[in-house]
């Protein structure tokens, strides 16, 4: 009775078109569709789920803490434990040093766990008896569809394309793991690509130089052969590369809110100087936009950005 009077409260104050679902069926009982607001309710939360944690996989976002008290059934960001997104793309990257032993909570596991917490959650709605097995699995399976579908999306538009192309995505990100490149940096340069076939191999890896720190001839080449990879698909698609930067600079952030830079504007604050956390503001509400005078919130982080207690922090920090 608890449960249902919870998710009653709930659906009445935030989704008050489901409640008008039920009221339908009562109205018209004979030509009733049968919906159960429940399972629909569960299959809102699935969803929203699914495009929060996708969109935090194509800005490289992670959630340190992503327990089940800390996520919203309103698809939103909550929780101000540990949290960081990507310097150096590492798919097992964490910000929580509590969760380093076992990395549940890292990059590469976000999209697993959200779907582990809504198990709990549809668990607690059939031990309620307010959806069966059935329901649950269809609320559940929603969750997988609508993430792939809103990733395969968004990785396209990172990348400029019109389809999603799985095995050249992969082989970037394979890439990039690889040689520790900017996650964001390196996606916010392929901006520059452009899709001519006239480019000697050397030339190809202007646009991500900056990005590329010390890399062997080998890694070079393999960058050169997805380069090739990357440069073809463009050409191929045949997307003018204006159209085709302007919408990827819309989706590939120039500027993140960084540990590092978080850390100097605290450490100015302590000190009574807050011009740094107005400023770091400032940058921050327009992220997509390049902002003249403001390069050094773009650059890659200094050594000491990767030491504890400014790349990781303690649920208790």
């Amino acid at each position: 009775m608890i449960v249902q009077t919870l998710v009653d409260y709930v659906i009445h104050y935030h989704f008050p078109h489901l409640n008008r679902i039920s009221e339908a069926d009562e109205a018209n009982s004979s030509t009733s569709s049968g919906k159960n607001k429940y399972l629909e309710w569960l299959i809102e939360v699935a969803e929203r789920t699914a495009v929060l944690i996708a969109k935090w996989q194509g800005v490289g976002f992670t959630h340190g803490v992503l327990n089940t008290d800390n996520m919203s059934v309103l698809g939103l960001t909550i929780d101000y434990g540990p949290f960081g997104f990507l310097d150096a793309f590492d798919p097992k990257y964490t910000p929580n040093t509590t969760d380093l032993p076992g990395r549940r909570y890292c990059f590469a596991n976000q999209p697993d766990i959200g779907l582990w917490n809504l198990m709990q959650l549809a668990t607690t709605l059939k031990e309620a008896n307010l959806i069966s097995e059935e329901e649950s699995e269809i609320g559940l399976n929603r969750y997988g569809e609508r993430f792939m579908e809103e990733y395969k999306q968004l990785m396209s538009r990172k990348l400029g394309l019109k389809e999603y192309n799985r095995d050249l995505i992969n082989k970037l990100l394979s890439n990039m793991a690889f040689d520790k490149v900017d996650y964001t940096n390196c996606f916010r340069a392929l901006g520059n690509v452009k899709s001519s076939s006239d480019a000697v191999d050397e030339d190809l890896l202007k646009p991500i130089k900056g990005v590329l720190l010390e890399t062997s001839k080998e890694r070079k080449k393999a960058w050169i052969d997805w380069m090739k990879l990357y440069t073809q698909q463009l050409r191929n698609e045949g997307l003018p590369d204006d159209v085709r930067k302007a919408d990827m600079d819309s989706v590939n952030p120039k500027y993140i809110l960084r540990n590092y830079l978080c850390q100097m504007a605290i450490d100015a604050a302590e000190q009574a100087d807050f011009s740094e956390v107005n400023q770091l503001l400032r940058v921050m509400k327009n992220p997509y936009s390049d902002q003249p005078g403001m390069e050094k919130y773009a650059r890659l982080p200094p050594a000491w950005a990767y030491r504890p207690g400014v790349c990781m922090l303690s649920c208790s920090s």
